[in-house]
């Protein structure tokens, strides 16, 4: 498998149309994990248009793959990027039964962070986290990101507009 980059556990990749079926079981087995935070594309349509989007120039998608199996572990987006003087996007990202928990997604992230800051030239990434979402906030946590603020009924999620903590990193200088 060709990863962009890899740690010692963890390769992230580029999402392919043959992802779909392994992607589609994985997002079906997680969506009482991700439920009420996000929801995966799990139809092949959906997963269609996961892919479309991440063809567009102001996004970018990556899969978080297990080195030793090559299995899909997690996903991570990036989303909104813009260029110029701000050289910055959305940062949105899951982990996958049964390796939710077990760091896989934290490092596949980390790896797409340095990805980002390098290879693609963005300065500042910015993650929204809905405030009872305490897995997500750790992580971001615990990747460096910081408390910026707080936005009431941010996005539509699961039916409804629903308040974000408004997360952040940027590149080190």
């Amino acid at each position: 498998m060709r990863y962009l980059r890899t740690d010692e556990r963890v390769g992230i990749r580029r999402p392919r149309a043959a992802d779909e079926d392994e992607f589609i079981a994985a997002a079906r087995r997680s969506r009482e994990l991700h439920h009420p935070w996000l929801s995966a594309p799990d139809t092949p349509e959906e997963y269609a248009a996961y892919l479309r989007k991440n063809r567009r120039r102001e996004n970018d998608g990556y899969l978080i793959c297990d080195r030793e199996s090559g299995a899909i572990a997690g996903y991570a987006n990036i989303s909104g990027i813009v260029l110029g003087a701000l050289r910055g996007g959305y940062l949105g990202y899951a982990a996958f039964l049964p390796y939710s928990g077990a760091g896989y997604a934290s490092a596949g992230v980390r790896l797409v962070i340095e990805h980002a800051f390098t290879v693609l030239g963005l300065h500042r990434l910015e993650a929204n986290i809905q405030p009872g979402n305490e897995p997500s906030k750790r992580m971001a946590r615990g990747l460096g990101f910081r408390l910026e603020g707080f936005s009431p009924d941010y996005l539509f999620v699961d039916g409804a507009w629903r308040d974000h903590e408004r997360w952040a990193i940027t590149a080190k200088p």
